[in-house]
């Protein structure tokens, strides 16, 4: 039984991407927004799929998505944990939280948690460069959003960070003015931005301004313009249909097995 809704919308190219959106590769490539509702106003999962990659190394940054929803939890056969939550690894070992409660008006997705090596670090670059509201901050954790109805962010006090290769980003839709103002601030503050402003075509559909920053311990922030978001994240009925059908006329393992080759681990 799916214990989640999907609500799809793909993107697939034929090369990489100029805001990297698949990734450090230049090959085939696939995405697919997923998620419990409308992306305008759901917390979505962008999902990538490089057509030559078999399996991604994983790190220990990305410390779980948290669910609040009493039809996913108990749709979800793990046991409770002592806490009274149920925890879930995907297919490729990525953690889900799951929390007997009744969604939120923002959805089942109450929000993330990643590991930081300086929670005061981390705090002053998301809410003073990316202008995020500080919910809660102790020694060891932070949590922070843009406001409560919406999913938040939490991070918890690592020793050690490491991306790895299956690392990915988090994304905020944003007036366009609001990207050219924070990439200056960042700049002056001096962090890395991975990618500056740049306006991305999008074929048959609207074309998307972003900027890719890097915070202290190096994850990546895409800011979105929020005029062409609007357009780009429209819900579409059959995103559903094609995903299955992308998934059913994929043959890249039979195109490698083939040619006597296997695909590559990054």
């Amino acid at each position: 039984k799916q214990w989640y809704q999907r609500r799809v919308a793909i993107t697939a190219g034929k090369e990489g991407c100029d805001a990297s959106c698949n990734g450090p590769y230049q090959g085939r490539w696939s995405k697919t927004m997923i998620g419990y509702g409308v992306e305008d106003t759901n917390f979505v999962l962008e999902l990538t799929y490089n057509y030559g990659i078999d399996k991604y190394e994983l790190g220990n940054d990305f410390l779980g998505l948290h669910i609040e929803s009493s039809d996913v939890f108990a749709a979800a056969k793990e046991e409770v944990t002592d806490n009274g939550s149920k925890m879930l690894k995907s297919p490729d070992g990525y953690l889900f939280h799951l929390e007997n409660k009744n969604a939120s008006s923002g959805g089942p997705v109450a929000g993330i948690t990643l590991a930081s090596t300086n929670i005061q670090a981390t705090v002053s670059f998301w809410s003073e460069i990316l202008g995020l509201t500080v919910f809660d901050q102790s020694e060891t954790s932070a949590t922070l959003g843009i406001d409560q109805s919406q999913a938040y962010v939490k991070f918890v006090h690592q020793a050690e960070i490491n991306h790895a290769k299956a690392y990915g980003r988090v994304a905020f839709s944003v007036p366009i003015s609001v990207l050219a103002d924070a990439e200056k601030l960042a700049i002056e503050k001096g962090f890395t931005i991975l990618t500056p402003f740049v306006t991305l075509k999008t074929d048959g559909k609207a074309d998307v301004s972003v900027v890719i920053f890097s915070d202290p311990d190096g994850y990546e922030i895409c800011f979105v313009g929020d005029e062409g978001f609007r357009d780009l994240s429209q819900f579409d009925p059959e995103g559903s249909n094609l995903l299955d059908k992308a998934i059913d006329e994929d043959k890249s393992n039979e195109w490698f097995a083939k040619k006597g080759k296997s695909k590559s681990s990054a």
